[in-house]
Order: structure tokens, then C-alpha cells, then sequence
């Protein structure tokens, strides 16, 4: 973790997030307690900030510093507004390819992801702020720096941001293979947004119901499944194709 990336310390994690900085995780040492323990608990459960107790052993680790019991990972980047991304995407006059994330929980995958969808001209990203991967030093590494060009939103839940798409016209499109739709007899070339699941159990069947089309790619193999970022490319590929 780049030590620029990181705020060390319980009142200093409170304080950064109070002040609104974009604080991805917080790490904090198992069966620690105390009063400043509990506020930051408080404020971190206000903010919808992901935690996770880990062994002092990590939190050494992570910092030679005075961590007081919890180090917090802090974005390298800032996130947009969706409505924003979204009136701004339709007013500029293109056509819409959003790409909405369902609690993809690798960074490695994330950054893969990130780079292709920076490749296919993607409007933008949306993520749940709840179980999806931090954008750390591997996301940026592994984007090749695409993170800093395609604008990332970062919603409550996934459900009302496709609600939200859909009332603006944009068609949501779930990459599932619990379908027998053929992505390539599927039409991508209008507003569209493309849900890909997450790495262990794909895209979340409350999810599932309320999508406009569901789609799956063709496989000959005994293999049921490809890595979500190499699917994810397969889908932004063939919009790509439709499009041009």
C-alpha cells in the first residue's frame, strides 16, 4: 500500500472522514476497544465505510507508524456523481455505454476492467460503495492509469442506480449465463449499461429481476466460466462492433 494512500491512527481515520476524504477501507485490529474506538465505529458505520479486523501483525505491516489498532486505505482519485455522469454523458450528444460493477471484489480485476473499458470509450463506471474492490495501488497499476481518464461513481445500491439509468433511457444489460440470449443477438448500439457480477457468485439475482436484458457468451469449452474482466471485454467489444 503507498504510504501516500494511507491515514494512520483512530482519530485521524475520524477525521479524514468526517471531512469527507474518499476512504475506501478501514483496518482494524482485532478485539481492540475503547471509547475512540466506538466513535470511529459510529462514523464509519454513517458513512457506509467498508472495515475489516485483521491481526496487529497486518497493521504493522502496513505502517512502521503508531496506528493505535486501525490503518484506512484512501482513494487515489475522486469519485462522480451519477446523476452528473449521466446528464452530462446525454447533454455532450454521445451515445451512453456506462459499465455498472456488481461488488467485483479483486483490484487486480477492477484495474483490468477499468483499462478496457477505457479502451472501448465507456462513459463511466458504477460501483456499490459496500463490497466492491478499493482503488489502491494495484487498480491504478494494473489500469496502465486508466483510472485517472474514465470518470467512476460510486452509489449506494446497485438497484436504485439502474432504476436511475433506466428512468433516463438507458437500457441495462446483465452479463449472466442464467439466460439463452446470445450477447451477439442482442442490440448494444443505443444507450445501454453493461452489469458484470461479481468473481464468486456473478451479478446478484435481485439484481437479476430488475434489468432490462440479459445476455451470455457463447462456450465450447468444459470450462463454465471466464475471469470477469476477460468476459467484461468480450461484452465492451462487441458494443464497440454494433457501434462502429
Amino acid at each position: 500500500m503507498e504510504k501516500e494512500h494511507q491515514i494512520f491512527g483512530i482519530r485521524a481515520i475520524i477525521e479524514a472522514i468526517q471531512a469527507g476524504k474518499e476512504v475506501d477501507k478501514v483496518f482494524i485490529q482485532k478485539e481492540i476497544s475503547g471509547e475512540l474506538m466506538k466513535d470511529l465505529m459510529k462514523v464509519m458505520k454513517r458513512a457506509n465505510i467498508n472495515f475489516s479486523y485483521v491481526p496487529v501483525e497486518k497493521l504493522n505491516r502496513l505502517t512502521p507508524n503508531n496506528h493505535q489498532g486501525a490503518v484506512a486505505t484512501i482513494s487515489p482519485i475522486g469519485f462522480i456523481d451519477l446523476e452528473h455522469l449521466v446528464e452530462s454523458t446525454i447533454e455532450s450528444g454521445l451515445k451512453p455505454l456506462f459499465l455498472i460493477l456488481d461488488q467485483i471484489s479483486d483490484a487486480r480485476n477492477f484495474g483490468a476492467i477499468i483499462r478496457t473499458a477505457e479502451c472501448t470509450g465507456v462513459n463511466g463506471i458504477i460501483v456499490q460503495k459496500a463490497g466492491s474492490a478499493p482503488v489502491n495501488g494495484d487498480t491504478v497499476k494494473t489500469s496502465a492509469g486508466a483510472v485517472f481518464n474514465v470518470p467512476i461513481c460510486k452509489v449506494e445500491h446497485i438497484k436504485d442506480a439502474i432504476f436511475y439509468l433506466q428512468g433516463s433511457g438507458i437500457k441495462t444489460v446483465a452479463a449472466t449465463e442464467k439466460t439463452e440470449h446470445n450477447i451477439y443477438d442482442l442490440s448494444l448500439n443505443e444507450p445501454v449499461a453493461i452489469i458484470m457480477g461479481s468473481e464468486d457468485r456473478g451479478i446478484n439475482p435481485s439484481v437479476l429481476k430488475i434489468v432490462d436484458e440479459k445476455a451470455k457468451l457463447p462456450m465450447f469449452g468444459t470450462i463454465g466460466s471466464l475471469n470477469v474482466s476477460v468476459a467484461c471485454g468480450a461484452f465492451l467489444y462487441e458494443a464497440v462492433r454494433q457501434r462502429s
